[in-house]
């Protein structure tokens, strides 16, 4: 990534943090969350992934209650990113609980934070929790991506679990696949759901097929 994009992602990551009421311009925090994001062992779950995930709250920020909520939540929900450990998910939630009160953000709006971060560790949103739909959305995007980059991202995943032998890895991917498909919805903000939600069923019930031919 080319140090414009830094700059772009921390003006971001400053403007977050504001409107949600921070009084501190969070640099230092900033700066050690995106080391975290470009860590060598990610090659999915990485700066890209955080950027892509961004746009999306951007582009639907109306359909958020408190959209700087939202950014705020994806700048965490996977700051600790552990592929042979568990409770990455709790682990962030915890981070951002610890980190977003030193800045200046109330303790509730910490907590409504730390509580959307870990909505992502399955994805299952309550009817009525318009943050953490849209959270989720722009988490699960990629699943709706064409083909060629559904494979990229497949690709990356299995370069984080190198550490898994084939076997297992199937296994196991095999059940996450199974878990979002089992989802009554992936996508529920609406006009995601109309774009989203087909191509991103097809993809998973493709990966799925091989995994367990």
């Amino acid at each position: 990534m080319s140090d414009l994009r830094v700059d772009d992602l921390l003006a971001g990551w400053r403007g977050a943090l504001a409107g949600a009421g921070g009084t501190d311009p969070g640099d230092r925090v900033g700066t050690a969350l995106l080391t975290r994001w470009r860590e060598p062992h990610r090659a999915y779950h990485d700066q890209a992934h955080l950027a892509s995930m961004l746009s999306v709250v951007d582009r639907f920020a109306d359909r958020a209650r408190d959209p700087d909520l939202v950014r705020l939540a994806v700048w965490y929900h996977d700051a600790v990113y552990d592929p042979a450990a568990a409770g990455n998910e709790e682990a962030s939630a915890q981070l951002a609980a610890s980190d977003l009160p030193g800045l200046g953000v109330t303790p509730e709006a910490a907590a409504e934070v730390a509580r959307l971060v870990r909505i992502t560790a399955g994805h299952a949103v309550d009817d009525g929790d318009l943050d953490g739909a849209l959270l989720c959305d722009a988490d699960l995007e990629v699943l709706a991506r064409p083909t060629a980059a559904y494979r990229a991202y497949t690709q990356g995943v299995r370069r984080e679990y190198a550490h898994v032998p084939d076997e297992l890895f199937r296994l196991g991917r095999a059940a996450v696949l199974r878990g979002l498909l089992d989802l009554p919805a992936l996508f529920r903000t609406p006009e995601l759901a109309a774009r989203w939600e087909a191509p991103a069923r097809a993809n998973l019930s493709r990966e799925l097929a091989e995994l367990t031919a």
